[in-house]
């Protein structure tokens, strides 16, 4: 069922490969010096998009629970939407050499292997919901990913590097909490057929 939060979900979905685009394609749209950067304005616009897509995330949820609108379809698209938002912006910063690689990969490993365990458990009727470190882990990532994307803004001012602090917290955070994901949830691995 198409409801509204799950209309706010796809909303986010759509504004994905705008946000690919605005990444992928050389604009030439001049840029800003901020402190002892420059923030190409493409690169800002971008930014924008992806905190207006992540806002979205917690606007269908509220949305949803306030006016008992949770569907099945919501369960599903909610999660998708977050993974590929997510994982498209790393991997964009990784090209764009802002993000390493290796960090990257760590916590796109991690979102995979909780999908996986999802999975099966969806397999055995058993629904595992997000742990309040994984909420955690989300905001973070989101937190890293905007201020990488605006390349440090309003920190490169200070010369302080809050964006790739924020990814290396978000990437421990992304362990621990895929730890104990898993240590919580070994049963469905455990008693699975």
């Amino acid at each position: 069922m198409m409801n509204i939060p799950n209309r706010i979900t796809m909303s986010r979905i759509f504004l994905i490969p705008i946000f690919i685009l605005l990444l992928s394609i050389p604009f030439d749209w001049g840029s800003w010096n901020i402190g002892n950067q420059e923030l190409p304005i493409s690169h800002f616009v971008a930014g924008l998009l992806f905190i207006l897509a992540s806002t979205t995330d917690w606007v269908d949820g509220f949305y949803a629970r306030k006016y008992n609108l949770v569907t099945n379809l919501g369960k599903f698209l909610d999660p998708l939407a977050d993974k590929l938002l997510v994982a498209s912006a790393l991997i964009l910063l990784v090209e764009m050499e802002i993000a390493p690689a290796w960090v990257v990969i760590i916590i796109i490993s991690r979102e995979f292997a909780v999908t996986g365990l999802r999975l099966v458990a969806a397999g055995e009727g058993l629904v595992l919901a997000a742990s309040q470190m994984g909420k955690l882990k989300t905001v973070l990532q989101i937190v890293a990913i905007s201020a990488l994307l605006l390349h440090n803004f309003p920190f490169s001012y200070l010369g302080f590097p809050f964006g790739i602090i924020c990814l290396y917290a978000a990437m421990i955070i992304t362990i621990v909490s895929g730890y104990d994901y898993f240590r919580k949830n070994w049963h469905v691995m455990r008693d699975s057929k």
